[in-house]
């Protein structure tokens, strides 16, 4: 799901982008070159339609993008070749603009099918052997940057120890952790429960209302959990639509409380989509002498049973 700070500052981009456009317009006007005229004022329209569609649905963000490129493509046509002393200043934005708007992969492609077009509108007089060469090399040092900016996220996705979805943990770190709980609960004779949480609208809210409802029902889940937790418990995901809430040095009764209340607060937040926030909960305690690997176990059991109600 994209963000729609983000979208946003695509389509005020694409609305600065058409208010440009309109003042080379009336700047080709008030110069006298009217023939040149036409292509900016027909250009304008698409790019506040781009700007429009970005402020829109996801679905349309692709679109917008194909509407920006198309007319930077026309716009870098028809000057090209009118200045071509400029060759090296215009041959670059082709490359640089579809880096831009497009993922690196069909960027790259497009580049390097384009490379023709771009070499044949500069024309014979201006193209030589070095031109070429250093196009080419443009396209492959541009590239290197959303490169080196996807290999980055894909570092930090793959150490993050957050869920992708909401702000709990994920599987694999809520086990580590889980362990290194049960050791010292044991080590300093210390109680540990485990709160078990199961949504069973989520399935449901991303099917019947979309992706929205969905991360909306997650979030909603994960703030009020934070609101009732102390800052040393901790909340992670152990599969779709179940949680597991750690609570360190912990009675039963203590535990019971945190459910109780827990429970009243989710029912008392009400989405849109969806209306009150539906749970079944359970506690787990760990008992004296019980290995780490024992507990997962019998905690899975139960995340099982507790969805199959």
């Amino acid at each position: 799901m994209i963000e729609p700070r983000a979208a946003r500052l695509h389509a005020l981009v694409y609305g600065t982008g058409a208010l440009l456009l309109l003042g080379h317009a009336l700047w080709l006007y008030l110069m006298g070159d009217y023939p040149s005229i036409l292509l900016p004022v027909l250009l304008t329209p698409l790019m506040l339609l781009a700007a429009l569609l970005r402020l829109g649905q996801d679905d349309h963000a692709r679109l917008s993008a194909y509407l920006v490129l198309i007319c930077g493509y026309l716009l870098i046509a028809v000057e090209l070749p009118q200045q071509a002393s400029l060759a090296p200043l215009w041959l670059g934005l082709p490359a640089v603009l579809t880096l831009l708007l497009l993922p690196l992969g069909p960027a790259m492609l497009l580049n390097v099918m384009l490379v023709p077009v771009w070499l044949i509108l500069v024309g014979g007089e201006h193209l030589d052997r070095d031109l070429t060469l250093s196009y080419l090399a443009l396209i492959v040092v541009a590239g290197l940057t959303p490169w080196e900016f996807l290999r980055q996220q894909a570092l930090l996705r793959a150490t993050d120890p957050r869920d992708p979805e909401c702000s709990a943990i994920n599987r694999e770190t809520l086990h580590d952790r889980l362990r290194s709980e049960c050791e010292r609960a044991e080590l300093l004779d210390q109680r540990l429960v485990v709160l078990l949480l199961h949504l069973p609208q989520l399935d449901m809210a991303g099917e019947q209302f979309g992706p929205r409802a969905r991360q909306a029902l997650l979030d909603a889940v994960c703030i009020e959990v934070d609101k009732r937790c102390r800052d040393h418990d901790l909340l992670g995901r152990e599969r779709q639509a179940d949680f597991w809430l750690v609570l360190p040095d912990t009675s039963e009764n203590g535990a019971m409380l945190v459910c109780q209340r827990l429970e009243q607060s989710l029912q008392r937040t009400v989405l849109l989509e969806t209306g009150p926030i539906e749970t079944r909960l359970a506690l787990c305690l760990l008992q004296p002498r019980e290995t780490p690997e024992h507990f997962e176990q019998r905690l899975q059991a139960r995340t099982q049973r507790l969805a199959e109600i």
